[in-house]
C-alpha cells in the first residue's frame, strides 16, 4: 500500500490531478456551508422525515439544510441529461441526427442539455422555494415574507450555483480524477457522514438516561455501525462485479485463440446511483406543483406523493413510486449507456465474436438478454440500497439522515 503510495507521489501527472480534484472538492464544501443571503437557515426544520428533500440534502452534501448557493446540486443537469439522451433515441430527428455526427454533434448536444438545465433548474429553484418556505419553516432573516423582487434573487443565485457545480465537474474531469458528476455526489455523501453517525449516536444512546439504557445504547449504535461498515462493503462489492463475455477474433490461430482469451465486461451495476438520483428529481415535481397551489404538507395528496409519508389510506405510496421508478430507470439509464445493437456493429467492424454465437443479429440478441440479467440485479441492488433505509425509518421513527 506505501509503495502504491509513493509511487503516486513520484508521478507528478498523478499527484497534481488529486491535488487539484481534492481543491475542487474542498470549494464544494465551502459552497454548501455558504447560505444564500437574505435567507434564515435556522428556521428550516424537516421534522422526523424530511422525505425527498432530505435526501436530496444528503447527495447535496446538506446543501439543501443550510440553503447554500449550491442547494440543487447537479440534479436539473443530470435530468436534463436522460431527457435528451431519451429524445436523441428516435424521438426527436434533429437530435438523433447530431448523435451521430461525432464530435461537432456532441459539443451541439452538450449546449442543448446545457439550455434545458437552464429551464429545469428555474423551475425546481421556484418550486423548492415555496415547498420549504410552506412546509419546512423557511423564511427571511428579518421575518418577513419573500417578496417578487426576493424570489427573483434567490432564483438566479440557486441557478448561478448549479451551473458553477456544473463547471466545476467538467474541470474534474479535464484536469481531476475520474467523473466530474460523479466525483461531486460522491463527496456529497462522503460530507454527510458524520452528521449521519452523530445523529445516529444521539438516536440510541440516551444521554442523562440509567447506566443499563446507556450501555444497551451503545450497543446498538455499535449494531449500527457494523451495519454500517458491512453496507460499505457490500457496495464496494456491487460496484466491481462484472460479467465477463468471453471474446475471440477472426482470423487467430487455435493455439492464439486458447492463449489469449479477451473478455467483455458487463457491470452489475452500470448505471451507477444516477437512477435513484433521476427519481428523486422526478419525485420532487408532485410537492413542487403543490406549492404553486398552495396545499401544504398535511393535504392528502401531498402524502400520497412523499417518500418516507404514509398516505391516509395507510400506504406509502410514494416511497412505492420512489422504488418503482429507481427500477425502471435503473434498465432505462443502462440501455442508454451499453446499446446492445451498437455493440455488436462494433463488434463486426474489430472482427470480434463471441464463441458460439454468430455475428449480427444473434450477439445482439446475446448481449441484450446478458445486459438484461445483469442488470435486474444492479437494480434489485439499488432498490435495497434506497428503499430499506426509507421502510426503516416509517417503521423504527427515526431520523432518515
Amino acid at each position: 500500500m506505501f509503495k502504491k503510495i509513493a509511487t503516486i507521489v513520484k508521478n507528478r501527472e498523478v499527484f497534481n490531478r488529486i491535488i487539484f480534484t481534492l481543491v475542487i472538492l474542498f470549494v464544494f464544501k465551502i459552497g454548501s456551508s455558504i447560505t444564500i443571503p437574505r435567507v434564515d437557515a435556522s428556521s428550516i426544520n424537516y421534522g422526523a422525515t424530511g422525505g425527498i428533500f432530505e435526501l436530496l440534502n444528503m447527495f447535496g452534501g446538506g446543501a439543501l439544510s443550510s440553503f447554500s448557493i449550491f442547494a440543487l446540486g447537479v440534479s436539473p443537469y443530470i435530468t436534463a441529461s436522460i431527457v435528451v439522451n431519451l429524445l436523441s433515441k428516435g424521438v426527436l430527428p434533429k437530435l438523433e441526427e447530431l448523435s451521430k455526427s461525432g464530435e461537432q454533434g456532441k459539443r451541439k448536444i452538450d449546449n442543448v442539455t446545457r439550455m434545458l438545465t437552464l429551464v429545469l433548474a428555474g423551475v425546481q429553484a421556484y418550486g423548492i422555494i415555496l415547498t420549504m418556505q410552506n412546509n419546512y419553516g423557511l423564511k427571511s432573516i428579518s421575518g418577513a415574507a419573500f417578496t417578487v423582487p426576493d424570489y427573483i434573487y434567490l432564483i438566479i443565485v440557486i441557478v448561478a450555483g448549479t451551473f458553477l457545480l456544473m463547471w466545476m465537474a467538467d474541470q474534474i474531469t479535464v484536469k481531476g480524477v475520474g467523473n466530474g458528476l460523479s466525483m461531486i455526489i460522491f463527496a456529497g455523501i462522503i460530507m454527510q457522514l458524520p452528521f449521519q453517525i452523530s445523529t445516529a449516536y444521539r438516536s440510541f444512546v440516551t444521554v442523562g438516561g440509567s447506566g443499563n439504557a446507556i450501555f444497551n445504547g451503545i450497543i446498538n449504535f455499535a449494531i449500527y455501525c457494523l451495519c454500517y461498515i458491512g453496507l460499505i462493503i457490500f457496495v464496494i462489492f456491487m460496484e466491481k462485479s462484472v460479467r465477463k463475455i468471453p471474446m475471440q477474433y477472426a482470423g487467430s490461430s487455435a493455439r492464439a485463440r486458447t492463449k489469449d482469451v479477451s473478455f467483455l465486461p458487463i457491470k452489475v451495476n452500470s448505471a451507477g446511483v444516477i437512477p435513484v438520483i433521476f427519481a428523486s428529481s422526478i419525485l420532487t415535481a408532485p410537492p413542487i406543483i403543490m406549492s404553486f397551489l398552495g396545499y401544504k404538507s398535511s393535504h392528502w395528496l401531498y402524502k400520497f406523493f412523499s417518500i418516507g409519508a404514509v398516505a391516509n389510506d395507510g400506504v406509502p405510496w410514494g416511497t412505492i413510486f420512489y422504488i418503482i421508478l429507481i427500477f425502471i430507470f435503473a434498465y432505462f439509464y443502462t440501455m442508454l449507456q451499453m446499446d446492445p445493437e451498437q455493440m455488436a456493429e462494433n463488434f463486426q467492424k474489430s472482427g470480434a465474436y463471441i464463441p458460439g454465437v454468430r455475428p449480427g443479429k444473434e450477439t445482439e440478441k446475446y448481449l441484450k438478454k446478458i445486459i438484461y440479467r445483469v442488470t435486474l440485479i444492479g437494480a434489485i441492488f439499488l432498490v435495497l440500497l434506497a428503499g430499506v433505509p426509507m421502510f426503516l425509518t416509517m417503521v423504527l421513527g427515526l431520523s432518515s439522515a
